[in-house]
């Protein structure tokens, strides 16, 4: 797209957002369980700017970023990772990375584990326009700062999903089964 012209509708639509209340972690059947994980990133720290290597494809290096975590409850046996970009011109926050099958082992992804490539025992949730994997944030030219929200879902047991599941079917599993959740979020603008 033209960045004159996708800046121009990016300034059209500053005012338009997705809304933070559509975020995985706020949904209504989670609101119950604390939020008691750590979850940080050495690239970056909590509400502040991602470095460019972690933006989207064209933009920068499309690499995810470096995550880790800690207070995990004693009785979880698996962990789920959901990022997404409340602030996104749509009705719903689009979901930049959807992953099932982290081991309760792990303390952390290293920078890149979530590209599409990386296989068992991580399961990729088909995202926001069918994409599976990692992609990066990559907002509307002009549109303003759009925060990415990484959730962290501690599970009381591993879920039994098809390949490539939708989000909802992920979450609906989620619900029957989470123990805590964790939160860390980084934003990126392109001006």
């Amino acid at each position: 797209m033209n960045p004159k012209f996708e800046r121009a509708i990016g300034k059209l639509l500053r005012g338009v957002r997705a809304n933070e209340k559509y975020l995985a972690l706020n949904d209504h059947r989670f609101t119950t369980t604390p939020v008691s994980i750590s979850l940080t990133s050495s690239a970056f720290v909590e509400g502040s700017a991602m470095p460019k290597r972690y933006a989207g494809q064209g933009v920068g290096d499309n690499l995810s970023p470096p995550l880790g975590w800690a207070d995990l409850p004693a009785a979880t046996r698996e962990l789920v990772l959901i990022m997404q970009d409340p602030d996104a011109p749509l009705p719903r926050p689009v979901t930049h990375v959807a992953v099932t099958g982290i081991p309760v082992g792990w303390t952390g992804l290293a920078e890149g584990a979530l590209a599409a490539t990386a296989g068992p025992p991580l399961a990729f949730v088909q995202g926001s326009f069918g994409r599976t994997g990692y992609a990066g944030p990559r907002p509307v030219l002009g549109h303003g700062a759009h925060r990415y929200v990484f959730q962290l879902f501690a599970l009381s047991r591993s879920l039994v999903l098809p390949p490539q599941p939708k989000l909802d079917l992920v979450l609906s599993g989620i619900a029957d089964t989470l123990l805590a959740r964790g939160v860390l979020v980084g934003t990126y603008e392109r001006s």
